[in-house]
């Protein structure tokens, strides 16, 4: 007979070291029943307070993939709705936490939950009461503050990604589907890949960084990459973007293909540079830095 789940609760926007360490947590608590994770898109407050919703560190998707190769078995989504921001804590526990039937509930010690935050881990810890036991995870530090997305948020957006592997424990990843841009690249021999910038996600400091490009609609290799980010301002550039050349490739079509690019280190801020020829001489020395970089890892 399979026992009875373990539920962790949570919005794990980027499933950073905090939210793998409550996943832990529930996994030590009850060795052999299955974890699932419940989370909630989009984003509470982008229901709640619009004009406060924070950034998103990861899609949907790719959140899920982080959580499943952080050891939950099953990813139980909530769609956020006014309706749902309106439920109170006991209607929470009834819709969400009763059909799953768990035996454990494992949330962290901020968690708050129904109409207006009423709902306390002593609000769940009652609710539960013959139906559930409520395990209640401290927050992880480094030893001054606790890990949280937007401490990640706030490094993502300066480009600092040793401090977001420091959080997260992992590289931070844009994805996107690839759409067709200026050509320039291809003209001066370092055709980019291009994805559009989602003002609804985290997008890192204008600049040229390090990392890699993966395909994400078919198995494919990581593939070492030269990383823009920006409206391209030699050219008068609007429209802010990400761009990514592939090392030494110049063969990938990727048109209407969704993208991982991960960002491993920033090389410098975005310059504006008389014309095209020097900007193609900073390419050259951008890539050969990469190149180098990358190669030590």
């Amino acid at each position: 007979m399979t026992p009875r789940p373990v539920v962790v609760i949570g919005n794990f926007d980027g499933v950073h070291r905090g939210h793998v360490a409550l996943l832990r947590a529930a996994r030590q608590a009850a060795p052999g029943a299955p974890v699932v994770a419940v989370t909630f898109w989009p984003h509470p407050m982008s229901v709640i307070r619009p004009d406060q919703a924070p950034v998103l560190l990861s899609s949907l998707a790719r959140r899920e993939e982080l959580l499943r190769q952080a050891g939950v078995d099953d990813v139980v989504v909530v769609d956020f709705t006014p309706e749902v921001a309106g439920w109170s804590p006991e209607h929470f526990v009834d819709a969400v936490l009763r059909p799953l039937d768990p035996a454990l509930v494992v949330v962290g010690e901020n968690f708050r939950f129904g109409f207006r935050a009423a709902g306390t881990v002593e609000t769940l810890t009652r609710l539960g009461e013959g139906r559930y036991a409520v395990h209640v995870e401290p927050l992880l530090t480094d030893g001054t503050v606790p890990s949280s997305s937007t401490l990640i948020r706030h490094a993502v957006a300066e480009g600092d990604f040793g401090r977001v592997r420091e959080l997260s424990d992992q590289v931070f990843r844009f994805t996107g589907v690839v759409v067709k841009g200026d050509q320039r690249g291809r003209e001066m021999g370092y055709p980019t890949a291009n994805v559009a910038v989602d003002p609804a996600m985290a997008v890192p400091a204008d600049g040229v960084y390090a990392g890699w490009v993966t395909r994400l609609d078919i198995p494919s290799p990581r593939w070492p990459a030269a990383i823009s980010v920006g409206s391209n301002p030699t050219f008068d550039g609007l429209e802010r973007r990400v761009e990514a050349y592939v090392l030494d490739r110049d063969d990938l079509e990727l048109y209407g293909v969704e993208i991982g690019i991960d960002f491993y280190a920033r090389l410098r801020g975005q310059v504006k540079y008389e014309g095209m020829e020097a900007l193609i001489r900073q390419m050259h020395l951008d890539v050969e830095q990469i190149r180098v970089l990358l190669h030590r890892l």
